[in-house]
């Protein structure tokens, strides 16, 4: 039996900062990002701590575990909004950053769903089918609301895991040789 599911809170920062850190410390995103100055752990959190706060006052944000596991969504009606916080990170990371932003969007429909940014399990925690909780909880705003859901990785061996629970490559792109798979499911039930 897994631990209960929740709506993150402000509460759960520093935890889910330290799971998605510790989660995409071999992402090849996140090593793409962060990649100047030996400074990946604080680039790195400082990323993780903005995605987290521009959407946990949406109620996006899911955790298990206190945080050992976390799904951050954004909502049709928050993909168009900013999160009105500024990054703060050295210019050519922001430019990376950016570029990826602008390939992924170009990947992504028009039409209106459920976007997941990020799913991440804790190292320390991993192997318990934790992620795939913390996953559900948005998938079942997006069929709940009748829309499908899409996601993004970098991580080969991720497009596969997704797949093995429904999700389908719809599209793919590139950025600097970083390959990015963009994939959608109609009506995320996750397993």
């Amino acid at each position: 039996m897994h631990p209960e599911v929740i709506r993150a809170t402000p509460h759960a920062r520093a935890r889910v900062v330290e799971t998605v850190v510790a989660a995409f410390a071999t992402d090849p995103a996140f090593r793409y990002f962060f990649r100047d100055g030996g400074a990946f752990d604080e680039q790195a959190a400082t990323f993780a701590g903005y995605l987290f706060d521009k959407r946990v006052t949406e109620g996006t944000v899911w955790v298990i575990d206190g945080g050992a596991a976390v799904a951050m969504w954004d909502a049709p009606r928050a993909a168009a909004a900013d999160g009105g916080t500024e990054l703060e990170l050295p210019a050519a990371t922001l430019a990376r950053l950016e570029a990826y932003e602008s390939a992924v969007h170009e990947a992504l429909p028009a039409d209106s769903h459920w976007y997941l940014g990020v799913v991440a399990t804790h190292p320390g925690s991993a192997g318990r089918r934790l992620g795939r909780a913390v996953m559900r909880a948005g998938a079942q705003s997006a069929t709940a609301a009748g829309l499908p859901a899409h996601l993004e990785t970098t991580n080969p061996a991720n497009v596969e895991l997704y797949r093995g629970v429904g999700w389908e490559v719809t599209a793919t792109a590139a950025v600097d040789g970083l390959s990015i798979w963009v994939m959608r499911h109609e009506s995320p039930k996750i397993p």
